[in-house]
């Protein structure tokens, strides 16, 4: 059976390099939690790396979609992308059932750090949206769902980059002891420009955190879906 896999993300048309650096960076940290294992990577926007690192893996390879939630990229054009690989590919990132719990440790470890309590603090989540497709919001909020289902409190929000809810208008009045977490897999665009420009224009006075993606214990959910897959298979 093939102890092979490729962790894919959307990565950066316009610049794709450093996207492809880091998630590089990534996977070889989720490789030193699969002793044997031969884990690749690739960015959609690079030309050439799926087919590259598919080449790399050898057929039957299992692949990762790095991505926040369902939709037309990791349904569509990665499958089309992937078409006489005989890959096996994973629920998205942001559908992991070991996520909110992971975004909850997070959180709490922020609040703990600043004296505060879950039931006093409100929590905005940061998130991309899509114009086209309703599956997009849909996942998303079924992630804030189960966050608030494992951690009380005081209130949880949701906006989006490209639909409404937009970004700023869910960010106003939320109050210092707020923390804002961006739904994202990694730094990208959106979380480098989008989601700072929506909180000055709310006024925002709470924390902002790292995209999900960058958290600490990220890479060991990713090895342990994995690891959970080769066992299913």
């Amino acid at each position: 059976m093939n102890t092979a896999a490729i962790i894919v993300s959307h990565g950066q048309p316009s610049d794709p390099d450093p996207a492809e650096a880091a998630l590089a960076d990534f996977a070889a940290e989720v490789a030193q939690a699969l002793p044997g294992w031969h884990v690749g990577s690739a960015t959609l926007a690079k030309p050439g790396a799926l087919e590259a690192a598919l080449l790399e893996a050898g057929p039957g390879a299992h692949v990762y979609p790095y991505f926040m939630t369902g939709g037309w990229f990791t349904g569509d054009a990665l499958m089309q992308r992937l078409e006489g690989s005989r890959a096996v590919v994973l629920l998205p990132f942001g559908l992991d059932p070991g996520l909110p719990g992971l975004a909850a440790a997070l959180l709490t470890d922020t609040m703990a750090a600043r004296g505060w309590q879950a039931p006093e603090v409100r929590v905005f989540l940061a998130a991309h949206g899509s114009g086209r497709s309703t599956q997009t919001a849909r996942d998303t909020q079924g992630f804030a769902e189960a966050l608030a289902a494992v951690l009380p409190l005081a209130e949880l929000r949701v906006g989006f980059v490209e639909e409404p809810p937009y970004l700023a208008d869910q960010a106003f009045d939320l109050g210092a002891t707020a923390i804002c977490l961006p739904f994202f897999a990694a730094k990208g665009g959106h979380v480098l420009d989008d989601v700072p420009e929506a909180l000055d224009l709310a006024a925002f006075q709470g924390v902002l955190l790292d995209p999900i993606g960058c958290a600490p214990g990220a890479a060991a959910l990713v090895a342990r879906s994995l690891a959970r897959a080769m066992v299913a298979a």
